[in-house]
């Protein structure tokens, strides 16, 4: 028999033979495996967890350092602030009564001399040339009216060109009356700072913050430093892409009042 007639026969005998039905095993798989990825819900379960979650956030917003950290978070423009906590203060022992008058908790501060600070702090300009710099019109106070532009202008590149004005008092120029910094998004400058959070207010209906602490200035040596023109106070705002640091020395009324006559330069 050739090969050709042995295949032949053996087509022939496979169709003659009957086989049973092929089971549908892929959709049988399938089926099992979407049933057992199918979440099942245990009503009574799920609630008494919910339930211990409840307990457990509320009774954390009991704790003062935990309800701290939660609550007290200010976001100001691109500034993000978290105040440190309070310490204890520990109160002295004194076997005779103080004839000290007692210290304010905000006391009228003093100027910093201008010399020799000013002329340590990199990148002195005028006025002019500091607006061809940014790319953010530079505002200046209308209020008091006697105020006039600033005496000392810097432009200091912080990954954003900040723009720092400064008034000095005119009875005694080597003092500096207020300082206002000017801060475009994306300075690292504002996310670097934490002061301590006195007071929430409010800039010509925008959030702001009254506080206290220092500020990061480039010195003329190249070296950038944390610090403070005036030990005083301070008023931080953001209006669109712009953050805004008020640094003086005056009551938060009149901090107010110069911040919301701010106007572009005429």
């Amino acid at each position: 028999m050739s090969q050709i007639d042995f295949e032949d026969q053996v087509k022939a005998l496979v169709g003659g033979m009957e086989y049973p039905h092929t089971p549908d095993i892929a959709g049988f798989v399938t089926a099992r495996l979407r049933s057992s990825t199918r979440p099942r819900f245990n009503s009574k379960a799920l609630a008494w967890s919910l339930t211990i979650i409840l307990i457990l956030c509320s009774s954390l917003m009991l704790i003062p350092p935990a309800r701290a950290a939660i609550l007290d978070f200010i976001q100001i423009g691109i500034v993000r602030i978290f105040p440190p906590q309070p310490t204890p203060v520990p109160v002295p022992v004194e076997e005779f009564p103080s004839t000290m008058a007692p210290t304010t908790a905000t006391p009228r501060s003093t100027s910093v001399p201008l010399i020799p600070m000013l002329e340590n702090i990199a990148g002195k300009t005028t006025l002019e040339d500091a607006q061809r710099k940014v790319n953010f019109p530079i505002l200046l106070p209308t209020h008091p009216a006697e105020l006039g532009n600033p005496d000392v202008v810097f432009v200091q590149n912080l990954d954003g060109e900040m723009v720092i004005l400064v008034w000095l008092e005119p009875e005694q120029p080597k003092n500096i009356l207020m300082s206002l910094h000017m801060i475009p998004r994306g300075s690292w400058a504002v996310g670097k700072v934490e002061p301590t959070v006195i007071q929430e207010t409010q800039v010509n209906g925008h959030r702001a913050i009254w506080a206290v602490g220092p500020y990061p200035l480039i010195l003329s040596n190249g070296d950038t430093q944390f610090m403070r023109m005036i030990e005083g106070q301070v008023l931080i705002w953001a209006d669109g892409d712009v953050t805004y640091r008020l640094e003086s020395d005056l009551s938060l009324e009149e901090a107010l009042k110069i911040a919301e006559s701010l106007a572009p330069i005429r």
